[in-house]
C-alpha cells in the first residue's frame, strides 16, 4: 500500500507542478487538498478492507466447518476417538463465538458499508482527477486547466461533502433543501421577449386562483342565492313596515293639525264683535 501511495503521490505530484494555473497558490491547493484526500481515503481504504477481510473468513469458514463438525457427532460411537463429546462441544462453542464476534463486529463498525464507500470515493476522486489533467470527460470544454480550475474544485468538493454525508449520516443537522423556484428556473431559459408575457400569465393565473379561493370559502353559489333571497325579502318587510309607520304618524299628525285649526277659527269668531245689520 506505502508503495503504491507514494508511487501516486509522485506521480500526480509532479503532473500538478506542471500544471499552467493562475499562481502557484493553485498548485499548491490541488496538493493539500485534491491529492491528500486521495491519499487519505486510499489509505482508510486498505485499512478497513483488512479487518473487512478477516472478519469475513472467519464468518465464512466458520459457517462452512460448524455443521461439519456437528455431523461427526451422528457417527458410530465406537469409531469415534475416546472423549469425543467433548472435544466437538468445544470446537463447536469456540467456532459459533468466532462467528457471532465476527459478524458483531462487522456490524458495530459497518466495515462492509465503509470498505465499499471508502473505496467507491477514492476511485471517484481519482477519474475526477485525471478527467482534469487530460481536459476529458466533463473538461473537454475547457481549453485551459486555468479555465477548468474552478469546476475542478467544486466537483471534488461535492465528493467529499457527499462521503462525509454518508459517514455522520443521522448524527448532525441536516440542511432543508432548497426549494425549486419554477419560475426563476424558466425565466432563465427563456428568452427575454416570452418572460413579460409569461409573468403576465402567472400573475392572471394567481389572480384567478384568489378569486376562485374566495368564493371557495364564501361556500356553494345556490346557499349564496337563497341568503340573498331571504335578505332581500327581509329588507322589504322592514322598508314596508318603517312606510307603514311613517303613513300612520302623517295621518295622526294631519288629524292633530286639523283639529288644532278648528279650533283656532272657533276662537277667532267668538272674539269678534257682532256686526249691526243695515236698516
Amino acid at each position: 500500500m506505502s508503495d503504491l501511495g507514494f508511487s501516486y503521490k509522485d506521480e500526480v505530484g509532479e503532473i500538478i507542478e506542471g500544471l499552467e494555473l493562475s499562481s502557484k497558490t493553485e498548485n499548491s491547493i490541488l496538493k493539500s487538498r485534491f491529492l491528500s484526500e486521495v491519499l487519505n481515503y486510499e489509505k482508510r481504504k486498505v485499512h478497513t478492507k483488512k479487518y473487512y477481510n478477516v472478519f469475513r473468513f472467519i464468518v465464512t469458514t466458520g459457517s462452512i466447518l460448524l455443521p461439519a463438525v456437528l455431523s461427526l457427532g451422528q457417527m458410530d460411537p465406537a469409531k469415534l476417538p475416546r472423549n469425543f463429546e467433548t472435544i466437538s462441544y468445544w470446537i463447536s462453542w469456540t467456532i459459533s463465538l468466532s462467528v457471532t464476534a465476527s459478524n458483531g463486529f462487522l456490524q458495530l463498525f459497518s466495515l462492509d458499508k465503509n470498505y465499499f464507500e471508502y473505496a467507491i470515493t477514492t476511485e471517484q476522486l481519482k477519474t475526477e482527477g485525471w478527467q482534469y489533467f487530460q481536459l476529458s470527460g466533463k473538461y473537454d470544454e475547457y481549453e485551459s486547466h486555468r479555465a477548468a480550475y474552478r469546476p475542478f474544485c467544486k466537483s471534488i468538493e461535492n465528493i467529499k461533502r457527499k462521503q462525509v454525508e454518508k459517514e455522520f449520516s443521522g448524527k448532525g443537522e441536516v440542511k432543508k433543501k432548497k426549494e425549486f423556484d419554477f419560475k426563476k428556473e424558466l425565466s432563465a431559459v427563456l428568452p427575454d421577449k416570452y418572460e413579460k408575457n409569461m409573468n403576465t400569465n402567472i400573475e392572471d393565473r394567481l389572480q384567478n386562483d384568489n378569486i376562485l379561493s374566495l368564493l371557495k370559502g364564501l361556500g356553494d353559489p345556490k346557499d349564496l342565492m337563497a341568503q340573498k333571497s331571504n335578505l332581500e325579502q327581509k329588507i322589504m318587510g322592514e322598508v314596508g313596515n318603517v312606510q307603514s309607520v311613517i303613513e300612520e304618524k302623517v295621518d295622526v299628525a294631519k288629524e292633530t293639525a286639523s283639529e288644532i285649526i278648528n279650533q283656532s277659527v272657533e276662537k277667532i269668531d267668538e272674539a269678534a264683535p257682532p256686526t249691526e245689520s243695515k236698516k
